[in-house]
């Protein structure tokens, strides 16, 4: 469940959760970004090594089926930045609230506004507004669960290479020909592959 699931799961809603609740999702919402963090740094990391593997080999067959694990890092990479994305997004809007919270309690005037009890009510209230419902949250990460999963059946059932992937390939020949270096090959199919993937969104 996502964390932010929690919020909208509780009785309370979360203009309602006090600073210390707030505080708690807030760790742990941080915590949740740092792993994104790591993950899509790791992803980069297999490309990397899949690329020079590619790069290495002769064999068609084996430089299809690494342009294929390639492209599906791709995949997996541009939807943990989306995910990374969102997490940073509810952050911010607990952080931000609770932070309107703790200045209300503690009474304090910021620079030249006197921040009052009807203020705080006010702010909190756009807040809330602006936040992304239970009912719209819940239909989005569906929505990117669905597009998961049918992203996955296709990569199963298909059995030739999508057009980035084939790019990799005549980027790999280009590599034996000495006419791309290894670094640039590597950007390109990088390249080749955020490109069709934002194509491919642009249809849907």
């Amino acid at each position: 469940m996502a964390l932010i699931d929690k919020i909208f799961g509780r009785k309370k809603t979360l203009s309602e959760l006090n600073r210390q609740e707030l505080r708690r999702e807030e760790i742990l919402l941080e915590k949740n970004r740092d792993r994104l963090f790591r993950k899509i740094e790791q992803i980069s990391v297999d490309k990397q090594k899949i690329f020079q593997q590619g790069a290495s080999q002769k064999s068609p067959e084996l430089r299809k089926a690494l342009a294929l694990q390639f492209e599906m890092k791709s995949q997996e990479q541009l939807m943990a930045s989306r995910e990374l994305n969102l997490r940073s997004k509810e952050l911010m809007t607990v952080s931000r609230l609770r932070m309107i919270k703790e200045n209300s309690e503690k009474g304090k005037v910021l620079g030249r506004l006197n921040l009052t009890d009807k203020d705080v009510a006010k702010i909190s209230q756009w807040i809330e507004d602006d936040a992304v419902s239970q009912e719209m949250y819940a239909q989005r990460l569906d929505s990117i669960l669905d597009l998961g999963e049918q992203a996955d059946r296709d990569a199963l059932a298909g059995t030739q290479l999508k057009e980035a992937g084939t790019e990799i390939m005549n980027i790999w020949n280009e590599m034996d020909r000495g006419a791309i270096r290894q670094d640039e090959g590597f950007a390109e199919a990088d390249k080749a592959v955020r490109r069709r993937s934002g194509a491919a969104e642009k249809d849907m």
